[in-house]
This record gives structure tokens, C-alpha cells and sequence, in this order.
């Protein structure tokens, strides 16, 4: 019988490789959102603390970092995080196309908006 949480047959080095590649992963989003919060005038070490990253960012987009707790509500959660990728383009100067693709290819996009010519324009 097949189990769900059979921990005896995980192999070791699979799991060492999804470890440093979800490690990489989060290296390059940290990196990325640090240059677009200087970009906008905050600190970048802010991105690198959970929670206290996500009301940067709705305070960089928004101009009111409090809507931050929009995410905590289900399905509220998904519909503003489409639009805090939207409005993070527009902020940028970028269009809707580079806002899904924030939405779709986060690490990407976020790497382009930090290290690109794209400059920050209040709201």
C-alpha cells in the first residue's frame, strides 16, 4: 500500500538538490527585491524580513502599507496579489504585459525591474 508520508524512501540526494535549488530560488526573489525596493526609496535590507516585506511593498504600490492585511482573507489573497504585481508595474512605468508576467515569472520580472532601466514613479 502506497503512504502518503512514507519518509523511508525519500532519497537524500533528491532531496538535497530541491533544498539548494528552492535556496537559489529564494536567493535570486531576495536579491531582485532588494534593488526595486532602493529603486523606490526604501532600505533594501526590508526585504529581507517576511511579513515586514510585503508592507514595504504595499506601501511602495499602494501608498498605505496597512492593505498589507488584504492577504490575510482567502480568496481576497489572490485577487490582490494579481493587482500589487499590476500596480508594481505601473509604478515602474511598465504595462499590463510586464505586470502578468510579475504574476506568472516572479524572480524574472523582479530581477528585470532591479536591474533594468526602469524607474520608480510615484503614484
Amino acid at each position: 500500500m502506497f503512504d502518503v508520508f512514507d519518509f523511508q524512501n525519500i532519497d537524500p540526494q533528491a532531496s538535497t538538490g530541491t533544498i539548494i535549488a528552492s535556496a537559489v530560488y529564494l536567493l535570486v526573489l531576495l536579491i531582485a527585491q532588494w534593488k526595486v525596493f532602493e529603486k523606490a526609496g526604501e532600505s533594501g535590507w526590508k526585504a529581507i524580513i517576511p511579513i515586514y516585506n510585503l508592507y514595504t511593498l504595499c506601501k511602495i504600490v499602494d501608498g498605505s502599507g496597512i492593505k498589507c492585511l488584504l492577504f490575510l482573507i482567502p480568496i481576497v489573497n489572490v485577487i490582490y496579489y494579481i493587482l500589487i504585481n499590476l500596480r508594481t508595474a505601473k509604478v515602474f512605468g511598465k504595462g499590463l504585459l510586464f505586470g502578468i508576467g510579475l504574476i506568472l515569472f516572479q524572480p524574472l520580472f523582479t530581477l528585470i525591474l532591479g536591474f533594468g532601466s526602469a524607474r520608480y514613479k510615484k503614484f
